[in-house]
């Protein structure tokens, strides 16, 4: 478990971590959905060329 007292005596640092890790936090999520969109659009197309269909 994240110990968040210790967190916040980093200071600055500490929200630089905190902004850099909503950020990571952020691009997963949003290629998370992207993908997911991107499947929905085009999977079985591609899957029916995979297969010689």
């Amino acid at each position: 478990m994240v110990d968040l007292a210790a967190f916040a005596s980093m200071g600055a640092g500490g929200a630089e971590a905190a902004m850099l890790i909503g950020a990571v936090l952020l691009e997963a999520a949003v290629l998370y959905v992207g993908y997911g969109a991107l499947e929905q659009a085009f999977g079985d197309r591609v899957v029916k060329q995979l297969k010689g269909e």
